[in-house]
């Protein structure tokens, strides 16, 4: 029998356990049963015709070969006119770096910046990807516990205490997933300046832009442009499958990151990046703009009624579409509670050790990615569940 040889980098990596419960919620679907999904951060919207149509338009051409590593120059051009327009900051595309999603810019992103043993500081919880991308470079993610009480966010004075010799950058996420949180303004240009004063780097993630609903909010490249933003045409764009996301470094890094890009993937996706360019017309935005209605309306919704069948919920989520919910008052077990709600009940969930070690087992998460008869069904299905527990 062969020697099963895998290597030592995967063994600090953990599933992800909202895909595998997505692949159960499928395997029930196929039995037959209806299921509500409220698990998986992919919006339910289709992508936008406009950009559909320019796809197509490309796709009909036939002019589908590769783009340069950093990304179809009209379309880091478009991105660089969207911070000016949108945030009045000017930004050269000469620093706007194409990528196979957002997930690409990241694992660029760790890969050009950080060296073995080196210190990430990131929030817990947080993204899993953003640990799990540190620990394959062979750095060490130094994940803080945030709560209620910092609106789940890193502060200045968390990063500067856990800030040693050994941490090479911190990351930070505006509207964050889990807890679709905002990260202020002040605090944002505090962290950058940190990061610089001690010659280390900020990476931050604004893959949520754009579904912010009360609050004002920029761009971190207002404040530095020596941060490394990375942004993704999935969420507020609606582009999940077409695999494309950017990012904005500091012009000193731009080559290294194309190095790096030409080896791992060689450019983003074709298609997808001719199909883009309509992503900023103002039509598209115009669609846009009014999903980010919808999604409010139903965040709206499903606030009040999982804080009345007694889910905690210390702070109204800003932006994405993710509702972190305290549900010690209903199980002990945050994972048995979502395995078992799906498997007797329907209803689809993540749960807290999803995203990091900070009390996971007394928090799940909600997407707010369906329809609200859809949202209202998984509220009637979950108040039953509870109710027989």
């Amino acid at each position: 029998m062969q020697t099963r040889h895998i290597a030592q980098r995967l063994a600090g990596v953990a599933p992800f356990h909202v895909m595998e419960l997505l692949a159960r919620a499928r395997e029930l679907e196929a039995q037959g049963r209806n299921i509500v999904h409220m698990e998986i951060g992919e919006p339910d919207f289709p992508t936008a015709k406009p950009i559909c149509d320019a796809g197509i338009r490309v796709i009909e051409t036939g002019n589908l070969f590769y783009t340069p590593a950093l990304g179809l120059p009209a379309l880091r051009e478009a991105i660089a006119r969207f911070y000016k327009d949108r945030y009045d900051v000017t930004v050269s595309p000469s620093r706007i770096i194409i990528t196979s999603g957002a997930s690409g810019a990241l694992l660029l992103a760790i890969a050009v910046l950080i060296d073995g043993g080196d210190k990430v500081l990131m929030a817990d919880p947080g993204y899993p990807c953003n640990r799990n991308f540190v620990r394959m470079m062979g750095g060490v993610a130094d994940e803080i516990a945030v709560g209620a009480d910092t609106a789940y966010q890193l502060t200045p004075e968390l990063v500067e205490s856990r800030w040693t010799a050994k941490t090479r950058a911190v990351m930070v996420a505006s509207p964050s997933n889990p807890t679709g949180t905002l990260l202020p303004d002040a605090a944002l240009q505090r962290i950058a300046a940190i990061a610089a004063e001690r010659g280390g780097a900020m990476i931050v993630d604004e893959i949520y832009h754009g579904l912010v609903y009360e609050h004002a909010y920029t761009t971190a490249l207002k404040f530095s442009d020596q941060v490394f933003v990375i942004n993704s045409f999935s969420k507020y764009f609606n582009m999940t499958g077409w695999r494309l996301g950017w990012m904005v470094v500091p012009e000193a890094y731009v080559r290294d990151f194309e190095k790096l890009s030409q080896n791992i993937y060689l450019s983003a996706p074709t298609p997808s990046q001719h199909a883009a360019l309509a992503a900023f017309e103002p039509e598209t935005i115009a669609i846009l703009e009014a999903r980010r209605a919808e999604f409010k309306l139903r965040r709206d919704f499903l606030l009040p009624a999982l804080r009345n069948i007694g889910f905690k919920i210390p702070v109204v989520p800003q932006g994405a579409f993710y509702i972190y919910a305290d549900c010690s008052a209903l199980c002990a077990d945050s994972f048995a509670f979502a395995r078992d709600l799906l498997e007797q009940a329907g209803v689809a969930i993540t749960p807290g050790a999803d995203f990091g070690a900070n009390a996971a087992e007394r928090h799940v998460r909600f997407a707010y990615t369906s329809a609200i008869p859809v949202l209202a069904e998984g509220v009637k299905r979950i108040a039953g569940f509870v109710g027989r527990r």
